[in-house]
């Protein structure tokens, strides 16, 4: 657990400021007052997803092979696993599944931000301009990103985690040969719900984690935006009481 703890705090700042980013710099319209398209919010959702690939392919891959180590082996925490994965495999081995990471992250990226944009906006019309939403709101709107960014992506992320469960060490060869491949032995040996087995158990974590992620991204930029327009009436006052 250590290594994806380790890194969601700093990967979901920096998803949320690049997002923010792009969104505007995306969209054509110049006035600030008047929030994102919901074309522009998508496609900075995408380009959010394909980014945070570079940081989140590796996290994933130690956590994925600290949850396989054969359990006779002596325990390795995930600095020791990351070391023990370049030493062998070199960086192409730490960035494994980097690929198929890009094409799960960056499609449902655009999907999570566009519905939350989208379920606030339904649930409590003119908000998306006025930042007056209820907490309700908030919750059902971040839990509806999460659960469809997962129902999009989810056949990849299954393929992604096998990709990645795999060393290029092992004798004779890797069982797969890359994505196209895992997918088709894994449906020609499972069937095809192969591709959605554990699905219903990440939609659920995903409703309340995003649920509250989204709640706490929003209020946090409303005490922010608060606290910054009373300092800036202060100095008004101060500069006001100089002359």
């Amino acid at each position: 657990m250590a290594a994806p703890l380790a890194s969601v705090a700093f990967q979901n700042a920096m998803v949320f400021q690049v997002y923010a980013i792009l969104s505007r710099s995306l969209d054509r319209r110049m006035s600030t007052s008047e929030p994102p398209s919901y074309t522009s919010v998508a496609l900075a959702g995408v380009g959010t997803g394909a980014l945070q690939t570079l940081i989140l392919s590796p996290v994933e891959l130690v956590k994925i092979r600290l949850q396989l180590e054969a359990a006779g082996r002596k325990r390795q925490g995930p600095v020791d696993m990351a070391r023990d994965i370049m030493r062998r495999e070199g960086l192409r081995g730490i960035y494994r599944g980097l690929t198929v990471t890009a094409l799960r992250d960056a499609p449902s990226h655009g999907v999570y931000f566009w519905t939350y944009e989208y379920a606030r906006e339904r649930l409590h019309p003119g908000c998306r301009s006025t930042g007056q939403e209820s907490l309700a709101t908030m919750l059902v709107s971040g839990g509806l990103a999460g659960v469809a960014s997962w129902v999009c992506c989810y056949p990849l992320d299954v393929v992604k985690s096998r990709l990645q469960a795999q060393t290029q060490t092992h004798p004779p060869s890797p069982r797969y040969r890359g994505v196209v491949d895992c997918f088709r032995q894994s449906v020609r040996e499972e069937g095809l719900p192969v591709l959605w087995r554990g699905l219903g158990t990440a939609v659920a974590r995903a409703f309340v984690v995003n649920g509250a992620i989204f709640s706490a991204y929003e209020l946090a930029l409303r005490f922010l935006v608060r606290n910054n327009g009373r300092q800036t009436l202060v100095m008004e006052e101060m500069k006001c009481h100089d002359h």
